[in-house]
């Protein structure tokens, strides 16, 4: 979860209230002159510009590390950047600590300022709009969904198809069996080749009807729809009760109108029963988190506490309380099955942990257990470089209290149901596995629990992999490439 808005540092307590924490669109982004205060004097003959030498963007990174870190304690007295090729890999080093305690999942890095604002204002990105997850022991990738306007669901691949082999000719296809014997998911990853339009790529692939097809598809700039028009909003019948779905894929800031529009059509409905289905949701925008919290609380009185955002000790001058906002739009909800599974995280957390003290017995995880993110970042920026620092500088409790969910949710919620995310239907289907469990739970049907490692990393994974590797089942996981764009930080295993 993320903060963004242009400012200066003294501001950033007000941007909270404005602001939401997922790590997209809107986070706080504060703009810092390149340091050392401005160029050098011109020698002659011609000057040498090293304000983005590596040397000075790592100096840079660690001076922000050092002023906003949530744990401060972890941090290495002194580091040389001078063995470190990249700046990640030396902002990788300075948080190994709270890597290997579990608290920093890779989740402070280096990004492109123009590539994520791109992405958190529209869902800009570029690729061949399919989300991808594998099952390492099978050796096997499925498309989890497909992208509204993108090259994958044009050429007919949707949610449930299976990619069988990769290659940039038909003359050198390679099976996704035989990638994975060489080298994993990572294989995989780098066969899809890189995320910039007009990459092209042979594809031979199983739709979820059985037939094979091989066809050469080229990535293309689009924009991620954050809700789908397929199948994002519906009102279903489950036994006579009307029932408003919502499946928000990402929290960025075009979120807002599509969320606005959902929750007006259940309201003008009399929906009160909810499935809210954040299954692949990795995050994005703090504001959107609110809104979404905000859009479920037309019986809450803006006296009542949504969230509170903690810092660091020496930057608690911007700790924030942040209580209900009712909208026109907004919904009474007497109960919610919230979706989700291992890849549900940081922002779509934050929504679900609002929600527990006021709903209580009457809202249930369903699928399997979420990520565990409780904290999120702030945005550093240096123009100049084009570079964003996302940093971990806070973390986030309910009106209860409730925090340090690094396990996942299901500990924190009175009912929870296993489900399988079964990728033969379509999202939202009613016989959909997950989403029939979402119904039988409000329903009253009974249920098996989640148990806190069904989905989550456990605590050994917690401290060794990245967050782009997000754990879906156990046996399934979010395909994820070594160097993600903004996009797929926030949308894990688009492609």
């Amino acid at each position: 979860m993320a903060l963004r808005r242009s400012g200066s540092i003294v501001a950033l307590a007000a941007l909270l209230s404005s602001c939401g924490g997922g790590g997209g669109s809107s986070s706080n982004v504060v703009s810092l002159p390149p340091s050392g205060g401005g160029a050098a004097p011109a020698p002659t003959p011609t000057p040498v510009n090293t304000t983005c030498s590596l040397q000075n963007r790592q100096s840079w990174a660690f001076d922000q590390i050092n002023e906003w870190y949530l744990f401060p304690e972890t941090l290495p007295g002194s580091l040389s950047p001078t063995p470190y090729g990249t700046v990640q890999d030396y902002v990788d080093a300075l948080t190994a600590t709270a890597r290997s305690q579990g608290k920093d999942r890779f989740f402070t890095y280096l990004t492109s300022i123009a590539d994520e604002d791109a992405f958190l204002n529209s869902g800009a990105t570029a690729g061949f709009g399919i989300r991808l997850s594998y099952d390492s022991n099978a050796s096997r990738v499925f498309v989890l969904d497909a992208y509204e306007g993108a090259p994958a669901l044009t050429a007919g691949i949707d949610r449930g198809t299976e990619l069988l082999a990769i290659g940039t000719s038909t003359a050198d296809l390679q099976s996704v069996t035989a990638l994975f014997a060489q080298g994993g998911a990572a294989a995989v990853s780098s066969a899809l080749g890189p995320s910039t339009a007009g990459t092209a790529r042979v594809l031979r692939f199983r739709n979820a009807a059985g037939a094979e097809t091989t066809t050469t598809v080229s990535k293309a700039n689009y924009d991620i729809q954050p809700i789908s028009p397929r199948y994002g909003v519906q009102i279903l019948d489950n036994g006579g009760t009307m029932t408003g779905y919502v499946n928000l894929r990402t929290f960025i800031d075009s979120a807002e109108p599509q969320l606005r529009d959902a929750f007006q059509q259940f309201r003008t409905a009399g929906v009160t029963d909810l499935v809210i289905d954040l299954r692949y949701n990795g995050g994005g925008l703090v504001r959107t988190a609110e809104l979404f919290a905000d859009l479920l609380g037309r019986n809450r009185f803006t006296n009542e506490v949504q969230s509170v955002t903690r810092f660091r000790p020496s930057k608690s001058a911007n700790n924030a309380t942040r209580n209900f906002q009712p909208q026109p739009q907004s919904v009474a909800p007497t109960r919610i099955a919230f979706i989700t599974t291992g890849g549900s995280a940081s922002a779509s957390e934050l929504v679900i942990n609002a929600m527990i003290p006021y709903l209580a017995s009457n809202m249930a995880l369903v699928g399997s257990n979420t990520y565990g993110k409780p904290v999120g970042q702030v945005g550093l920026d240096r123009a100049a470089c084009d570079d964003r620092i996302r940093i971990v500088a806070f973390a986030t409790e309910n009106a209860a209290g409730n925090a340090n969910y690094y396990s996942g949710l299901a500990g924190s919620v009175a009912n929870s149901c296993q489900a399988a995310d079964d990728i033969s239907l379509p999202l939202g289907n009613p016989g959909e596995a997950s989403t029939a469990r979402a119904l039988g739970f409000l329903a009253g049907a009974s249920c098996t629990p989640i148990t806190s490692s069904s989905g989550a990393s456990t605590a050994a994974q917690r401290a060794q992999v990245s967050p782009f590797g997000k754990p879906l089942t156990p046996a399934r996981e979010l395909l994820m490439p070594e160097q993600p764009t903004p996009a797929q930080r926030e949308v894990p295993g688009s492609f």
